[in-house]
């Protein structure tokens, strides 16, 4: 399969983006993010106007996300980004289903991703490698790390964490960077980004149980 940025042709149906795929890339305009508000106002304007230049914007924002989410569970980068492209087709396709009264647009998002992900396992005709959803298809942890950076409840929870553990969840989950990045870039062994991100992870889960 060619690297991501080939071009490769999508299947064509009516109102939904065709042509060169778009790149899981972290655009400049990327680095802000964008409010939930702002980012109920792309998906309106993608379901009302089919407005490409607002689904190019949500993709620029979510798509190095969800490639990471993708990459959690042990897949290719390859099929990562497939599943990237896959998971914001539907959100192009299903815009109009949106209901900003249910869930925020992450939230909305990641449940795509996760059943995108589910479905992609069981296409391998293997179920014994389909993981467990520990939060029984509610958003995790991760997703809320990976989709809502801005969340008061969990941006308020991190600074109850060791700045060790901050570094680590921030690197990893707000840059995006790899674990063997991490390791590189702070100069430590691999294993202790690891046992730094379970403890991190660990006493987060709790703090946020503790505000429910």
């Amino acid at each position: 399969m060619n690297e991501a940025s080939s071009p490769i042709e999508i299947e064509h149906k009516p109102s939904v983006p065709t042509g060169r795929r778009l790149a899981v890339v972290r655009s400049k305009e990327a680095q802000d993010t964008p409010s939930p508000d702002a980012l109920a106002e792309m998906v309106g304007q993608v379901a009302h106007g089919r407005d490409r230049q607002a689904f190019a914007l949500l993709f620029g924002y979510f798509g190095p996300k969800l490639k990471t989410f993708f990459l959690r569970w042990s897949l290719s980068s390859v099929v990562a980004e497939d599943l990237v492209q896959e998971t914001m087709l539907n959100v192009w396709r299903k815009a109009s289903y949106f209901d900003p009264e249910r869930a925020g647009v992450a939230t909305w998002v990641f449940t795509i991703a996760r059943n995108i992900r589910i479905d992609h396992l069981r296409r391998q005709r293997d179920p014994s490698i389909l993981p467990p959803d520990p939060e029984g298809g509610r958003q995790t942890l991760e997703d809320d790390l990976l989709g809502a950076e801005r969340d008061e409840r969990v941006r308020h929870a991190l600074t109850a964490l060791s700045m060790e553990q901050q570094t680590i969840i921030r690197l990893s989950y707000f840059s995006e960077k790899s674990q063997t990045e991490i390791a590189d870039e702070l100069g430590i062994p691999l294993g202790t980004v690891k046992s730094r991100t379970r403890l991190a992870m660990n006493r987060l889960r709790a703090l946020l149980e503790d505000q429910t």
